[in-house]
């Protein structure tokens, strides 16, 4: 797994939903995204969603891929470090 790209996701979830009481390291990276400890709901996802796709180009185009890539924020940079056009995993 590419810490690297774990660390980078961390701040970047905190920016996107202005979690600015949450520290990069209190986000657990086998803990679950969506209703974990962290309060992420359905319109949260879809706001990380565009994130996602802007600052990586990669899509997340159904429920059903959303639920495993949004798992858990290992689940989320494998996902992404595997379809970002140019990433070298």
């Amino acid at each position: 797994m590419d810490d690297g790209l774990l660390g980078e996701l961390r701040i970047k979830i905190i920016d996107t939903l202005n979690l600015m009481d949450v520290a990069p390291e209190e986000i657990e990276a086998d803990a679950p995204l969506v209703g974990g400890n962290l309060g992420i709901d359905s319109i949260d996802i879809l706001e990380l969603v565009m994130m996602i796709e802007k600052d990586y180009a990669v899509k997340i185009d159904n429920k059903e891929l959303g639920a495993r890539v949004f798992a858990s924020l290992e689940s989320l940079a494998r996902y992404v470090g595997e379809n970002t056009p140019g990433r070298s995993n």
